[in-house]
């Protein structure tokens, strides 16, 4: 992106041209910020030009979804989306409510095949049927493991699920508690949701695994993250989220390095793509952040895209 457009012309323009892109680059309508069209071309034509892997998206037990997520994507040229429906965060976490979420991507990822990929949700409380979940959603092609707050990452009920997805070579995605500060957690936040701590503890036990921690974007003490979860290869962070404060990517760039950051917008889309493009990164930072990065990680299990 050219120096001289900034993180607040990129949303103005978006806003703008959100009602005039379809399917892509076909710009078909613009007006309403006294920009001119050639400038807004041009911003989505920077936008269009990176492949994109979302590795933090979700579909929804809604009437507009999936499709309503793929119109996004195609209006920001994100090429996969990595879909989960992941339980209410105040439910039970009964088995039957993972079997239906995880039942809601697979129909998804039947659906647009060549745009979606899945992962599971389950709640290790109850194992034996999180395996047989486990086993069933791989086995209809499924990548990785996507969870919320029912139990917290660093319990030793998920011991026997990370040691599965070591052998799977696939990747966890935990929510972050969106209450973290660096002093007290929200009490509004539910007890189990984890924390970086709990990402620390974990990475420790299982090097061998790898896990995502979300939405560095989302609202949490993105400072407190990258700074305890520095000294862990095996965590990425996703930069999903809505607040897209300037210095986050910079920061998270510096301390934990190009190769453990994956572009992500967990349904923000404008917001995700558009931190990006206004951090301070090369060609080839911005190349391995939207793409590369969550594709090397795919390649472990041999679901990479091609």
């Amino acid at each position: 992106m050219s120096k001289n457009i900034t993180r607040r012309k990129f949303f103005s323009h978006a806003a703008a041209t959100a009602s005039g892109l379809a399917l892509g680059s076909n710009l078909i309508d613009f007006s309403g910020t006294g920009e001119t069209l050639d400038e807004a071309t041009d911003l989505m034509d920077e936008v269009l030009k990176y492949r994109k892997i979302d590795s933090h998206a979700h579909v929804y037990f809604t009437p507009d979804s999936p499709e309503i997520q793929i119109d996004f994507a195609d209006r920001l040229g994100i090429e996969k989306l990595v879909i989960s429906r992941p339980m209410s965060p105040g439910s039970k976490g009964l088995p039957e409510e993972f079997v239906r979420c995880n039942n809601l991507i697979l129909d998804a990822v039947s659906k647009f095949p060549d745009r979606f990929i899945g992962q599971a949700t389950l709640n290790p409380t109850y194992l034996q049927e999180s395996m047989h979940e486990i086993d069933r959603c791989m086995d209809h092609g499924m990548v990785g493991l996507k969870l919320y707050n029912h139990v917290k990452l660093s319990d030793p009920l998920f011991y026997p699920i990370i040691e599965k997805f070591i052998d799977l070579k696939m990747i966890i995605l935990m929510h972050m508690g969106i209450g973290r500060s660096r002093v007290v957690l929200d009490a509004r936040e539910p007890k189990n949701v984890s924390t970086p701590e709990d990402f620390v503890i974990a990475a420790k036990r299982f090097p061998e695994a790898m896990f995502q921690l979300a939405h560095l974007g989302g609202g949490g003490d993105w400072l407190d993250a990258c700074k305890a979860v520095k000294p862990y290869s095996n965590v990425y962070v996703d930069l999903s989220g809505s607040n897209n404060e300037a210095d986050i990517i910079p920061f998270a760039l510096e301390q934990l390095g190009e190769d453990r950051l994956l572009f992500g917008c967990d349904n923000s889309f404008y917001q995700g793509v558009g931190h990006v493009l206004a951090a301070e990164l090369n060609e080839n930072q911005r190349k391995k952040i939207f793409f590369d990065n969550y594709n090397s990680i795919l390649k472990k299990s041999g679901k990479n895209v091609d």
